[in-house]
């Protein structure tokens, strides 16, 4: 059996976690906790050429944050 992340026919939208973090979701299935989408939907191809365009850093937010604050001196939580 084929997973449909695996197939060129089907719609997906492109979700992002609170860390930012993106992905690609069918369009016929609930978004899951955690996720929301972004507004762009398509076949597969196009909708990783958009996270490709938009995710620029792969770092988390978390990290991003951690790392800026450690940066200016700011003492951070571990």
């Amino acid at each position: 059996m084929t997973s449909v992340f695996d197939r060129e026919d089907i719609l997906f939208q492109v979700v992002v976690n609170h860390e930012e973090q993106y992905s690609i979701w069918p369009d016929y299935k609930d978004v899951p906790n955690g996720w929301r989408t972004v507004g762009k939907s398509g076949f597969k191809k196009e909708c990783l050429a958009y996270i490709d365009e938009v995710w620029t850093d792969m770092r988390p937010l978390s990290l991003r944050k951690h790392m800026e604050a450690q940066a200016l001196g700011k003492p951070t939580a571990v």
